[in-house]
C-alpha cells in the first residue's frame, strides 16, 4: 500500500511513521510512504505557499496553485483511489472507515496549515475529507500519522498476529474487553479465575460480556438505543 503526505513542515512526519510497527512494515516492502514537501512547489523565489484570505481575518490559508501542481505531480506517477484532505469539519475518522480504506492500494493525504486551504481545491480535486476529532490541531500531520497508523496495521502481514486487529476496540462495535498477563497474582490483585481455566469457549463468552459492560459504562452512545 502506497501513501503520499503532502506537508509544509514534512520533519513532523519522520520520527512517527520512522519507528516500531510502521518502519517494521515500510523495511518488509508491505507501505510505502512518501512524504512530499509543498514549498518545492511553492511560488516564486520565496516558495510561497499561503497568502492572506480574501475578505480579510487572521491567519493564512494555503494557496491553490502550488498544492495543485504538487497534486498534479503525484497524479502523474499513480493512480489515486482517495484524495484525502485532513481537517476538523470532515467525517469523523473511525474504525470502519479504516477498514475501507486498507482495501485501496494508493492514498494521498494532504496536511491542512494555518487557516486551512482554498476552498476550491476542497471543492474540485479532493475526494474525501476526514477529521479526526472535535478539535483544532496545528496542522494535519499528527492526524495524517493516525490515520497510516491505524489504516497500515490492518495491511495482511504487517502484524505478526493478523488476527490481532479483528479484536482491537471497535471492530466488533464494541470496546475491548480487559486483558491481563503474568503473574497471575500481583500484590494480592488476582487475575480472573475464568481466564486461567483452560475453557476457550466460556473464555470468550466472559470477554464477550466484559466487551458489553465497558461499552455500556463508558461509550454507551455506541450501542445506541
Amino acid at each position: 500500500m502506497h501513501f503520499s503526505i503532502i506537508s509544509v513542515v514534512p520533519e513532523l512526519l519522520e520520527s512517527p511513521l520512522g519507528h516500531s510497527m510502521i518502519r517494521r512494515a515500510r523495511d518488509r516492502g508491505l507501505l510505502e510512504i512518501e512524504c512530499v514537501d509543498l514549498r518545492t512547489f511553492g511560488l516564486g523565489a520565496y516558495r510561497q505557499v499561503d497568502d492572506y484570505p480574501y475578505g480579510g481575518g487572521a491567519g493564512m490559508v494555503l494557496m491553490a496553485e502550488p498544492l495543485v501542481n504538487c497534486i498534479e505531480n503525484l497524479k502523474r506517477q499513480r493512480t489515486y483511489d482517495e484524495i484525502i484532505y485532513l481537517t476538523p469539519d470532515g467525517k469523523r475518522f473511525d474504525q470502519p472507515m479504516a477498514n475501507r480504506l486498507s482495501l485501496n492500494l494508493n492514498l494521498m493525504l494532504i496536511c491542512g496549515h494555518y487557516k486551512g486551504i482554498d476552498q476550491r481545491v476542497r471543492d474540485h480535486w479532493v475526494s474525501l475529507e476526514v477529521s479526526m476529532g472535535d478539535y483544532v490541531l496545528s496542522g494535519g500531520e499528527i492526524a495524517a500519522c493516525a490515520l497510516v497508523d491505524a489504516v497500515g496495521r490492518l495491511i495482511p502481514g504487517v502484524l505478526n498476529d493478523e488476527t490481532s486487529a479483528l479484536s482491537d476496540s471497535f471492530q466488533d462495535g464494541l470496546l475491548a474487553p480487559p486483558v491481563y498477563t503474568r503473574p497471575a497474582e500481583f500484590r494480592g490483585f488476582p487475575v480472573p479465575g475464568i481466564l486461567l481455566s483452560g475453557h476457550q469457549a466460556r473464555i470468550d463468552e466472559w470477554r464477550h460480556e466484559q466487551a458489553l459492560q465497558r461499552t455500556a459504562e463508558r461509550r454507551p452512545d455506541i450501542l445506541g438505543d
